[in-house]
C-alpha cells in the first residue's frame, strides 16, 4: 500500500473510529529506502499500512507512533547517527540514533488522528433532528434513533447518548441507555421531570453509581430557549466537556478527516495507555530495539541480547567482551 491508498486507508479508520497516527517522510539523506513522501498508518496495536522505511527505521517509527496515539501529540523525528546532525538539529526535534548499514538518515513527522466522537440521539423530535444536524457539521458520527427501537446494544463506553424522547418513554430509554455505560449521559427533561426518571430507576433497582453519572437535564443553562435552541445548548456542553478531558471516547478537537494534534493531557479519558512492546538496547551499535523474535535474540553467559539486523549480532558473537559491557540485560 502506497500513495493515495494510505490516504484511503486512514479515511477508513477514521471512520470506524479507530485512532491510529500517520507517518511521512519530509526529509531523506540517500541511500534510504524511505522516499520524500512515503507513508504509512501505524495502529494503536502496531500494525502497519503503507512503507516508511527499512529495518531500522520501521520499529523505530512504530514504537514513536504509539506514544504519539497515547500522547495525543505530533511529533517530528530525525533517524540517524548523531553526527550526521551535529548542532543543526531544531528544538522541539526527537533524534533516535539508529546505526544502519545504508548510513542513510530520515526525518519523519508522526501525526495522531483520533477517532471522531460519537453520538447518538434517542427521539424524533425538531430538538433532537436540529442536534443531529449540528453534531454532523463538526465531523461528529451521529446516529439518530427512535426511543422504541433503541437499546443498550446502539451504545457503547466510548459514546455520548442524548435521550431526548420528551416524555414518550424517557425512563426505557435511559435505562436502556445507563446499561451502555456510555461515556456521557444526557437527558432532555426539565430538573422536576429528570428527577422523577431517575427516581423511578432508581427504584427499579439500577445501579446508583450510574444513575449519578446522568445529566439531567443535559445541556448549558441559556435561559429560556425555544426546543431547536436547546439542541445548541446541549451541543455546546458536549463540546465543553470534551475540550477540558473530561469525557472519554475522544480528544478534543479531533474528526474524522483531522490530523491535527490533539489535546494535551496523556491519552483518552477514561483509557489506560497502551501497553509498550519491551524494548532492549543493541549492545553493538546503541540503537532501541524490541525484545522479541524478530530482533535476531541470542544468548550469551544467560543473558538474551537483541540487535537491530544481523550484523550487529555476527559482530557480537566474534567478540563478546567488546559489548557486554554497554548492553542492556532482558
Amino acid at each position: 500500500m502506497d500513495g493515495w491508498g494510505v490516504l484511503e486507508r486512514a479515511s477508513e479508520l477514521a471512520r470506524s473510529g479507530q485512532a491510529f497516527a500517520l507517518a511521512t517522510v519530509v526529509w531523506r539523506q540517500g541511500p534510504s529506502s524511505g522516499q520524500l513522501g512515503s507513508r504509512a498508518i501505524i495502529t494503536a496495536d502496531g500494525e502497519v499500512h503503507g512503507w516508511i522505511g527499512g529495518a531500522c527505521a520501521e520499529p523505530v517509527v512504530i514504537r514513536q507512533a504509539r506514544q504519539v496515539i497515547n500522547d495525543g501529540e505530533p511529533r517530528l523525528l530525525l533517524l540517524g547517527t548523531p553526527d550526521q546532525f551535529g548542532e543543526t538539529v531544531p528544538e522541539g526535534m526527537t533524534v533516535v540514533p539508529i546505526a544502519c548499514q545504508s548510513e542513510g538518515a530520515l526525518e519523519v513527522f508522526i501525526e495522531p488522528v483520533q477517532p471522531a466522537p460519537r453520538l447518538v440521539i434517542v427521539g424524533r423530535s425538531p430538538m433532537a433532528q436540529t442536534l443531529a444536524a449540528l453534531a454532523d457539521a463538526l465531523g461528529w458520527r451521529t446516529a439518530l434513533l427512535d426511543g422504541s427501537g433503541f437499546s443498550a446494544a446502539d451504545a457503547d463506553e466510548s459514546s455520548m447518548v442524548v435521550v431526548a424522547t420528551q416524555g414518550h418513554g424517557d425512563e426505557e430509554a435511559v435505562e436502556q441507555a445507563v446499561l451502555a455505560r456510555p461515556a456521557y449521559l444526557g437527558l432532555v427533561a426539565s430538573q422536576r421531570r429528570g428527577a422523577a426518571v431517575l427516581g423511578y430507576l432508581a427504584d427499579r433497582g439500577l445501579p446508583k453509581d450510574q444513575l449519578d453519572r446522568v445529566h439531567a437535564p443535559t445541556g448549558l443553562d441559556l435561559g429560556r430557549t425555544s426546543h431547536r435552541e436547546i439542541a445548541v445548548a446541549v451541543l455546546a456542553e458536549l463540546v465543553q466537556l470534551r475540550a477540558a478531558g473530561k469525557i472519554a471516547g475522544g480528544t478534543a478537537g479531533a474528526d474524522a478527516t483531522s490530523t491535527g494534534a490533539a489535546s494535551k493531557g496523556g491519552s483518552q479519558a477514561g483509557q489506560a495507555p497502551l501497553a509498550a512492546p519491551a524494548e532492549a538496547t543493541d549492545p553493538v551499535c546503541g540503537m532501541t530495539v524490541v525484545a522479541g523474535d524478530s530482533s535476531y535474540p541470542l544468548q550469551h553467559d544467560g543473558v538474551t541480547y537483541y540487535f537491530c539486523r544481523a550484523g550487529c549480532r555476527r559482530a557480537f558473537e566474534a567478540d563478546p567482551a567488546a559489548y557486554v559491557k554497554k548492553g542492556t540485560r532482558c
